[in-house]
């Protein structure tokens, strides 16, 4: 049996071991990525989002009127 015919067998076959397989094999392929966007940043409440950006509203709107005077 060659390497397609194998990889077939593996697709096609529907086993529990070989959808277990294909099942974790996909779950490591998306969680990796994941890990590595997600690591390093502090996870925030929609809150401090809202305030965040509120106040960086407040900044730009006050040092757009005293530009204009």
């Amino acid at each position: 049996m060659g390497l397609k015919e194998t990889m077939e067998h593996y697709l096609y076959s529907g086993e529990k071991k070989h959808v277990a397989a294909g099942i974790a094999i996909i779950g490591v392929v998306f969680a990796v990525p994941w890990y590595f966007m997600t690591r390093g940043s502090k996870h925030q409440s929609h809150q401090d989002y809202m305030d965040k950006a509120d106040k960086a509203r407040r900044e730009r709107l006050s040092s757009g009127h005293t530009s204009m005077k």
